[in-house]
């Protein structure tokens, strides 16, 4: 116990007292000052100012990985958010589709291949149903802009609505080198449109071999093909083609009132893409996708979950935010309609995630707590009201935004039981020794020095610590959940316990155990103190291998 008198002197055990007359001012102020900088150090080893730089660090190194898997943060802080998100509202534009199919194509298309001479990614420009198709061929090492030099179109029929398919004459060239002339070697009409459109105009079909085949066997077995593409909200378009004899094309003067021949063509290929939910899809469409992306259950009534734009706009506003908790399709929507539902499920206390890639989707990107945007598709409005850009356009990126968000709330929770647990240890350590004795087993600098490396060391492991597919299994933590949770508290208190008890069993029995009762006092105590750092640096790594590693 510490003895307070007028004087001075040192006892046995390191303890000091004051006797009158005794005590110089020097060893009064180092007195007080020795007090003053355990007091000090305590306080700062119990204040985790490693926090802000464990959540910078944290932070920064998820930014960087995320953008490996094809997600722009233009928000820092949205990293964390989106481990957050509760509910994601995704808009179905080229969100829960990738735009692209895995000739008739090169030149039967009004979009484009831009390949680059050092080798660089494709890039393919045109309405989305262009792009995709071009993007098929490009994946078949189709030779764009070889083709083209190769053909020139010397008529084009544009898609008609109607008829809802479109043509164009191609005219195959010869460059005779020796002579330098250029002259037509064959001719061929190109048809592409809906799948049961074209196939009506076949009579033939050519298998991946080159083999022509007669249709009527087979045209049934293609009409089934298309139905249950259809089944599978794909969308179904067909390429066809005929050859023409050179007699049969008109001169040049004539080509503008010439109307390609559709009749007896062959079929040549009838591809399937998904259908782009956009806004204006009806109940059944949206249903659909709905059940093939796991959003409706087979076993979930349509009714209770999907909702057109019209109904969920005529509701009031309490009404809005019940119907929000259940709603999982919303049909036929429009933009205010988005941005109402966003505001109704926030009022319900949910994290709202959105993904948008329109001018039109800007308020709702918006008004959400996290928005996330399409790089490809996405309108540069639509970027700057984001939080996150999705640079692939693939639903699939969104995942894994969520995957690193949660493991960005994962890693804060971890770093922050860690430090919490060496604060409490430590700061009952050297209070409890320093009112039974006077001394405190860890000192200043030690407890810096501990202090120092985990705050640094310990926040630079956790952040670059990488997620698991674990996190997706948990349910995903709301604005109300409590940072600590209950299990982190139970690991807390468990191991700060553990800690004090084998320090304080040191502290005041580590002479015996330890067989100093020879050494003198000062070196034993020195030796003890010391084996109690070592230990308490033990400690703590053990307890910061099971944040590492917890289920080892």
């Amino acid at each position: 116990m510490a003895r307070y008198f007028t004087g001075k002197t040192t006892n046995a055990d390191g303890t000091v007292q004051y006797i009158k007359g005794q005590t110089s001012v020097k060893s009064a102020i180092d007195g007080v000052i020795k007090i003053f900088t355990v007091a000090v150090t305590i306080v700062v080893v119990a204040v985790p100012e490693g926090l802000p730089l464990a959540v910078t660090l944290t932070l920064a190194c998820s930014m960087r990985k995320m953008m490996e898997d094809k997600a722009l943060v233009r928000r820092l802080s949205a990293c964390e958010t989106m481990g957050s998100a509760t509910t994601i509202c995704s808009d179905k534009t080229g969100t829960l589709t990738l735009n692209q199919m895995t000739e008739g194509i090169a030149q039967n298309s009004t979009g484009s291949v831009y390949e680059p001479e050092n080798g660089g990614a494709i890039e393919i420009t045109g309405s989305p149903t262009e792009k995709a198709i071009l993007g098929w061929g490009v994946e078949l090492k189709m030779r764009s802009n070889e083709v083209r030099s190769k053909s020139s179109i010397i008529h084009a029929s544009p898609f008609n609505s109607e008829k809802k398919c479109g043509g164009v004459a191609v005219s195959m060239v010869v460059w005779a080198r020796s002579v330098g002339l250029v002259g037509p070697f064959r001719c061929s009409v190109h048809w592409k449109g809906a799948a049961e459109i074209i196939l009506d105009l076949c009579t033939s079909w050519i298998d991946s071999s080159g083999a022509k085949h007669e249709m009527t066997p087979h045209v049934e077995k293609f009409k089934k093909q298309i139905e249950d593409m259809a089944a599978k909200s794909l969308r179904c378009v067909a390429l066809a083609y005929k050859p023409l004899d050179l007699k049969e094309v008109p001169n040049e003067e004539e080509r503008d009132n010439w109307s390609l021949p559709d009749n007896d063509l062959i079929l040549l290929a009838i591809v399937g893409m998904k259908v782009r939910m956009v806004t204006g899809d009806n109940l059944q469409t949206a249903k659909a996708i709905a059940l093939e992306c796991g959003i409706l259950s087979e076993n979930e009534r349509a009714d209770d979950f999907i909702i057109e734009g019209m109904v969920f706009r005529a509701l009031t506003d309490e009404q809005k935010e019940q119907a929000a908790e259940k709603i999982k399709v919303m049909a036929r929507s429009s933009p205010t309609d988005k941005l109402q539902l966003v505001k109704a499920l926030k009022k319900r206390g949910h994290v709202v995630a959105v993904t948008g890639d329109s001018t039109n989707d800007a308020p709702a990107l918006h008004e959400a707590n996290i928005g996330l945007a399409m790089g490809i598709q996405g309108t540069e409005v639509a970027k700057e009201s984001s939080d996150i850009i999705i640079l692939d356009d693939n639903f699939a990126s969104v995942v894994k935004v969520v995957r690193w968000g949660r493991s960005v709330y994962a890693r804060l929770q971890k770093f922050i039981q860690f430090q919490l647990t060496v604060n409490v240890a430590a700061l009952i350590i050297n209070v409890v020794a320093a009112v039974s004795s006077g001394n405190v087993p860890l000192n200043a600098v030690q407890l810096l020095w501990v202090n120092l490396i985990m705050d640094t060391l310990g926040a630079l492991a956790l952040a670059t610590e990488p997620p698991t597919d674990s996190l997706m299994k948990r349910a995903p933590v709301g604005r109300r959940e409590p940072l600590i949770t209950n299990i982190m508290w139970r690991n807390l208190v468990i191991q700060a316990l553990f800690q004090v008890a084998v320090l304080l069993t040191l502290n005041f029995n580590g002479r015996s155990l330890l067989q100093l009762n020879n050494y003198p006092m000062t070196k034993a105590n020195k030796i003890k103190n010391t084996f109690i750092f070592n230990a308490f640096v033990l400690c703590q790594l053990s307890t910061f291998s099971s944040q590492l590693h917890p289920n080892s």
